[in-house]
């Protein structure tokens, strides 16, 4: 085992020898050599020069001119195989040159500007009417809803002076044949005098044939035909009478019968809807 010692003052070390001795049955047991080895030297410190310590230096009357230089140098390693990209193919021709003032094509591109906004106007209109009609389409009647949509009734099976009631849409249709006496009665009511004033000529078509839908004006009830004070039709529910023209004449109902859409057809056919 060394010891390194170091000697006060100095910066060279000592050696200092020891021995042990360790018993073994193998080798017998011998005193430990001791090889010097030389001192590691310690680098004097370089203190850097400046102007004032490298005037302070000279002698007394000594002339020096010193310039001093101090600056951070850095250096930097970069790839020198780096291309800058050319997006030449994506630009126009002319406009490949840095100096041109591109006013030849100002207008170009301002027609095309105004080709571009147009076309996608006209596309998103286009558009848009094709949704809004796939919509309205959707909400329509499908065509077992449109085959109930229209009724057709033999009128040589109705007899003069009856009412016969029907179902068109789901609410009651009432076709009165009616007579000579009831057309020229009605005909001859004073329109001044009636609620809902309508002449009997603006609800028949034909004179003999009146189509009216058998509900109330008033709650939506079903009024009795050939029944009232006037002959025409009656509703027990709140009392209003209505005439053979199905004109409201007495009670709290409003409004007159609704007439529904209809057209005679050949062959005596009247088709209602």
């Amino acid at each position: 085992m060394m010891n390194i010692v170091s000697k006060s003052g100095s910066l060279a070390p000592y050696l200092k020898p020891s021995t042990q001795v360790v018993a073994s049955g193998l080798k017998a047991a011998a005193p430990a050599v001791a090889v010097a080895q030389k001192a590691p030297t310690v680098p004097t410190p370089i203190t850097p020069m400046t102007g004032y310590s490298l005037a302070k230096s000279l002698p007394k009357g000594a002339t020096n001119t010193t310039t001093v230089l101090s600056s951070n140098i850095q250096v930097r390693f970069a790839h020198t195989d780096i291309q800058v990209p050319d997006f030449s193919a994506y630009r126009r021709k002319d406009t490949l040159s840095p100096s041109s003032k591109n006013a030849d094509s100002a207008e170009n591109r301002k027609a095309f500007s105004y080709f571009v906004v147009a076309g996608t106007s006209m596309a998103a209109a286009y558009s848009a009417k094709a949704v809004v009609s796939q919509f309205i389409s959707s909400m329509s009647a499908s065509a077992d809803v449109l085959a109930l949509a229209k009724i057709e009734i033999k009128l040589s099976d109705i007899p003069e002076g009856k009412s016969v009631t029907f179902k068109w849409r789901g609410k009651p249709l009432f076709i009165r044949h009616r007579t000579s006496e009831e057309i020229s009665r009605e005909q001859a009511v004073p329109i001044s005098s009636l609620r809902d004033p309508q002449h009997d000529s603006e609800r028949a078509a034909q004179p003999e044939w009146l189509i009216v839908l058998g509900v109330c004006t008033h709650l939506g009830c079903v009024p009795i035909a050939n029944a009232g004070d006037f002959g025409g039709y009656y509703c027990p529910c709140h009392g209003s009478h209505y005439d053979a023209s199905g004109r409201i004449r007495k009670g709290p109902a409003p409004l007159n019968l609704e007439v529904p859409p209809y057209e005679f057809q050949d062959g005596g056919i009247l088709v209602v809807g």
